[in-house]
């Protein structure tokens, strides 16, 4: 990379940073989407996102080692365009750069959708633009106030998980009446094992929890514009085996002792089922709230981290016209970019007044399956890292080379487990045909 790169503002506090790393890792996968998961592999799911946790906290240590290895750079792309060569690192830039416009395009159509469970008369498209345009305002600003919006959507979803396991422990002790039986974690396997669903169930319900944890690569986007990369970045990455366990398997265990798995809707939260039980009239006002700030958290990510792509991909364009979207604002943050990114995500407003029942999968799906690309190549430049520095570098990730490996055939899987539904096998084509078509063109414009 050239030594002429503006530099961005370090305004970003650790607080900032840990926070992040958890709402990276907590959307509304897990709020809205459990039921559904729950319903699709039964208690089996807790193992899914265990194995998947571990894959996500493997790829996130190689992704730390090569941000540590130089802690001038500012995203894991420099490491790509480092060890695998700029045109891989253009691809995946491109990729990235889609894959968050996609998301929070699919998170703009779904705020529209939270706020009219609460004001029904209100057209879809409304509720996405106010909140757009004001995330946009607040990333254009600061990145310290993009910091710390994200510290308070992510302290929101916090408090709703720690407040739905403490329900669920106090239930527990009080062997809670319900009207399945009681509340135990008997619940767990008295209704047909802990693998209801069989193999089958287990091995697709990946395909639904690898979504949940996209965007945790959010991190990696940040080192340029972190007050001390060398000390935040790993203390956040380190911490997240136990977010995961915590939040997520917690929350899992404690929805399933108190309502057995075959009793959790697949269309509702069971957030919002778990609250009804006891006694709490706006459980479903409360949850909807959460799911709004989850939404419009990702929105704030997608904001912030397609702003920083494009930057990152046109300060040394040849093209004139790309390279003036490289410019940064008086408060260090590349405005310009951040602007053209949310004039596309806005596109999501227009396609919500014509295909209102449409947008969300047809955003969404091809986005997840992009990421998978982005995690894969994030391995790879990581592989190649160790193989020029075979002592590694502060931060060393743990069981080189076997974890990249593992990392890599698990990524693999979950490719094949998405070719087996219609509408995952043609995201997933879709994602191929991209990935080839800016490979060629990117090598046949550097020729």
């Amino acid at each position: 990379m050239a030594d002429t790169k503006p530099a961005l503002a370090r305004n970003l506090k650790s607080r900032h940073i840990q926070l992040m790393a958890i709402g990276g890792t907590i959307g509304t996968g897990l709020f809205l989407g459990a039921g559904q998961s729950i319903h699709r592999a039964g208690p089996s799911i807790i193992f899914a996102y265990l194995i998947t946790g571990l894959i996500c906290f493997l790829i996130m240590r190689a992704l730390g080692e090569l941000l540590v290895a130089d802690l001038h750079q500012q995203s894991f792309i420099e490491s790509i365009d480092k060890y695998l060569g700029k045109t891989w690192a253009v691809v995946t830039g491109w990729t990235y750069w889609v894959c968050w416009l996609a998301l929070a395009m699919a998170e703009v159509t779904a705020i529209g959708v939270y706020v009219r469970n609460w004001w029904p008369s209100l057209p879809q498209w409304l509720p996405g633009l106010v909140v757009l345009v004001v995330l946009l305002l607040m990333n254009l600003i600061s990145v310290g106030l993009f910091g710390e919006a994200e510290f308070w959507f992510a302290l929101i979803k916090v408090v709703a998980i720690v407040a739905l396991i403490g329900i669920g422990i106090v239930l527990l002790v009080l062997h809670h009446p319900t009207p399945y039986g009681h509340v135990s974690l008997g619940n767990l396997w008295n209704y047909g094992g802990l693998f209801p669903k069989g193999a089958h169930g287990f091995l697709l319900s990946f395909q639904m929890v690898v979504f949940a944890f996209t965007g945790i690569e959010l991190v990696g986007m940040t080192a340029g514009e972190t007050a001390d990369p060398g000390k935040t970045i790993p203390d956040a990455i380190n911490k997240l085996p136990v977010r995961v366990i915590l939040f997520y398997i917690g929350a899992l265990i404690v929805i399933m002792a108190i309502n057995p798995w075959s009793s959790v809707s697949p269309d509702n939260s069971p957030f919002v089922q778990v609250f009804q039980q006891v006694g709490l009239p706006a459980a479903s006002d409360i949850i909807n709230f959460v799911v709004l700030t989850a939404a419009a958290s990702a929105c704030n990510s997608g904001l912030f981290s397609t702003g920083r792509m494009l930057f990152s991909l046109t300060y040394t364009s040849k093209d004139k016209r790309l390279h003036k979207l490289a410019k940064l604002s008086k408060t260090q943050v590349p405005g310009r970019a951040i602007a053209l990114s949310a004039a596309v995500i806005a596109i999501a407003v227009i396609l919500n007044i014509f295909l209102p029942a449409a947008v969300f999968s047809l955003v969404s799906s091809v986005a997840t399956i992009s990421f998978l690309f982005v995690w894969v190549m994030i391995v790879l430049a990581h592989l190649r890292y160790r193989k020029l520095n075979p002592k590694g570098s502060a931060f060393r990730a743990p069981l080189f080379p076997f974890a990249d490996y593992l990392v890599l055939i698990f990524l693999a899987g979950v490719a094949v487990v998405m070719l087996t539904s219609v509408e995952t096998a043609i995201a997933t084509l879709a994602a191929v045909i991209w990935v080839i078509v800016v490979y060629a063109l990117v090598k046949f414009n550097r020729q």
